[in-house]
């Protein structure tokens, strides 16, 4: 008598798990492995600007921020965890029939896993209230830098 596998049912995707992941661990891309799998190309791209963020970080503290390559390298880390508060948000806001259809095709359309709670709420609120000021704080921060330098430049051909 041979033995049928049969598949094991994938577990059902929680739309508060995602918002939280998307959240604290977005720039390491774990909201897309939990969504789509290890096979992500896109949750395996996401650490790179994550890194070169922070290899920004790191040369604007050893050669101060007159160094230009820092100043182009910090925007990455901020821009990638602002878009990452965004799909937090994104998450967090779709609605239990569009989370289920999309993620838990299996289950109907009200299941409780697209439901949203208190604490999906909160990763909605903590996503606004972080991913914007590190939008504005990295967009600031490029802009300064830029018209500093547009600034020396324009004082060393004007000598």
């Amino acid at each position: 008598m041979s033995a049928v596998l049969t598949p094991k049912p994938a577990r059902a995707k929680r739309k508060t798990w995602a918002a939280w992941l998307a959240f604290l661990g977005g720039p390491l891309g774990l909201h897309r492995f939990y969504l789509h799998g290890p096979g992500d190309l896109l949750g395996w791209l996401l650490p790179i600007p994550t890194a070169l963020g922070l290899y920004g970080i790191e040369r604007a503290r050893l050669y101060g921020l007159d160094d230009h390559l820092s100043w182009v390298l910090i925007p990455c880390l901020g821009f990638t965890v602002a878009g990452c508060a965004l799909m937090a948000i994104i998450y967090g806001l779709q609605t239990p029939e569009k989370w289920n259809a999309r993620h838990n095709p299996g289950l109907a359309p009200d299941a409780r896993p697209g439901q949203t709670s208190w604490f999906t709420v909160a990763a909605v609120v903590a996503s606004l209230f972080f991913g914007a000021t590190v939008l504005m704080s990295s967009i600031v921060f490029s802009f300064q830098r830029y018209f500093e330098h547009q600034i020396e430049a324009g004082r060393m051909i004007s000598q």
